[in-house]
């Protein structure tokens, strides 16, 4: 299987159980890894045969900017099911990251990882 990465898309959302983090919100980070052929988008260098990642990465930020989760890995699973909506995209591996995560202790980041795929 081949991989499309798309790292570092940022988006402000209202994501966390704390009410601060509702209200205010912050900035969160997402990493993906497609997993899809694209040997007949390249055979034929036809956009129509493979995913368009410009449109999954504004897609993953509505996602990010949308309805408020109390949980990352709530989330992160949202982000997924949207990639795999996607016909070619088999698999997805979803990095979400909370840098400004309501940690009491010096930290650099705060990150949930899953892959799904086509069940």
């Amino acid at each position: 299987m081949d991989r499309v990465a798309l790292r570092g898309l940022k988006a402000r959302g209202h994501h966390g159980v704390f009410p601060r983090e509702r209200e205010e919100g912050q900035t969160f980070i997402v990493d993906l890894v497609l997993g899809l052929d694209t040997r007949p988008a390249a055979a034929d260098d036809d956009l129509a045969k493979t995913v368009h990642y410009g449109v999954v990465a504004e897609e993953v930020v509505d996602v990010v900017q949308g309805e408020p989760v109390d949980l990352i890995e709530t989330l992160a699973e949202r982000i997924a099911q949207q990639c795999l909506k996607h016909a070619g995209v088999q698999e997805v591996e979803v990095v979400v990251h909370k840098p400004d995560a309501p940690i009491t202790v010096p930290f650099d980041d705060v990150t949930i990882t899953i892959t799904r795929s086509r069940a």
